[in-house]
């Protein structure tokens, strides 16, 4: 489980003011020393994120954010990125204890979470201290039904009953998977994976291992060759495969070398439906051809890496949507956890697949995108169009021709 990448797992992310024993919650959760703690108010200055295990939940990502009471000009900076982690937030705690309370920083977090639709859950720590429950506002939070649960992160008093409480909080699987629907068990899936100067030395990317993974979980078998081999692999076969996922940068090749009655999509665009919503990312294409000289165009990548000298983000597509546009654009590029706050000015917003993001942060930045009436395209999606192929990749996808 410690494998699991980050976006896969469950995103608990614990608030609270300065000293109400945040840290040392997540050290009692985990049951191990994992937090620094300290009786000095403001030890946690950025968010923290702890990738682990908490039986019986399984894998999650833990985020400690520093209080959100912190003061002064970089406090306030701090409670911003704290109110950022809402983005990508499966499970919310609200820690407190009675001297602190249930007050205004409190209920300005709960009205926010709210807004959002998370499931929370009120902590009342410290019970070592004070086992009696009443405390300024916990009337309220009760007659709302907002469930409420005293522990001790000292004793451990109260720990299980909290991990019981995030089970049933914890948002149900929606049994969206990779491959699901896609193929059924039996089947033969062909995956192309170019090797080129942007492959990892000595290892395959996460979307090419989370997609083999996927199809084992599904029965079905696969088989992984270069671009460069698919046609050799295609004549040794008996009966064509029943679907071709490439990268998305070798679609041009492969859609060429490939019968035209055989399945075609590829990683990226499976994230796309996986981590976010296809028909959306599909709509968004439709804004490359509208885009005009000098427009501003927001690029997105979900994680750091170093640039090659042909690199996808930072010059095939600005390459390719200039071609489209007829001239120059104007681009923006954010990576990691960065996204743009003003997204007024944009008009089109190519993302990555979105292997890094849980499917909670990547909704998020879609739902953005569409209140400021900004299209967004991702990568996949705007490859198949700007090669001629965007109607045969999203084939597979049962849902797109429902809806078609």
């Amino acid at each position: 489980m410690n494998q699991t990448p980050r976006g896969n797992r469950l995103h608990i992310a614990i608030f609270g003011r300065r000293n109400v024993g945040k840290s040392s919650l997540i050290n009692a959760l985990t049951e191990q020393d994992i937090a620094v703690i300290s009786d000095v108010a403001g030890t946690t200055t950025d968010p923290v994120y702890k990738s682990m295990e908490i039986l019986p939940i399984g894998p999650v990502l833990l985020i400690d954010t520093p209080g959100i009471d912190d003061e002064g000009d970089i406090g306030r900076l701090r409670i911003e990125r704290t109110k950022k982690v809402l983005e990508k937030t499966d499970v919310a705690l609200i820690v407190t204890d009675r001297s602190t309370g249930i007050g205004a920083f409190e209920q300005d977090l709960i009205r926010m979470i709210r807004e959002k639709e998370l499931p929370v859950i009120i902590v009342y720590n410290k019970s070592d201290v004070d086992e009696t429950l009443i405390i300024n506002g916990i009337q309220e939070l009760k007659e709302s039904d907002l469930p409420i649960v005293t522990v001790s992160a000292k004793t451990n008093e109260g720990i299980a009953l909290l991990k019981e409480a995030l089970i049933k909080q914890a948002p149900k699987e929606d049994n969206v998977s990779l491959m699901g629907g896609l193929v059924n068990k039996g089947d033969l899936v062909i995956l192309v994976t170019p090797i080129d100067s942007a492959a990892p030395k000595g290892r395959m990317i996460l979307p090419q291992v989370q997609v083999i993974r996927d199809i084992l979980d599904q029965d079905a078998t696969m088989m992984v060759c270069k671009e460069t081999e698919l046609e050799e692999v295609l004549g040794r076969l008996k009966s064509p495969p029943n679907l071709v996922v490439t990268d998305s940068q070798a679609f041009a090749y492969v859609a060429d070398v490939l019968p035209k009655d055989v399945l075609l999509t590829s990683f990226s665009i499976l994230f796309a439906r996986f981590k976010g919503d296809l028909p959306t990312l599909i709509e968004g294409a439709k804004a490359i051809q509208q885009l005009s000289p000098g427009d501003e165009v927001l690029i997105v990548e979900g994680c750091t890496h170093h640039r090659q000298e042909d690199d996808i983000g930072t010059v095939k597509i600005p390459r390719w949507l200039e071609k489209e546009a007829g001239d120059k654009l104007n681009f923006t590029w954010c990576s990691g956890t960065a996204f743009e706050e003003e997204l007024e000015k944009y008009k089109l917003i190519v993302h990555c697949g979105s292997c890094m993001h849980n499917r909670r942060e990547m909704m998020s930045r879609i739902r953005r995108a569409k209140y400021h009436n900004v299209p967004m395209v991702n990568y996949g999606v705007l490859i198949g169009h700007v090669s001629g192929i965007l109607d045969r990749v999203i084939e597979p996808f049962p849902e797109i021709n429902e809806n078609n």
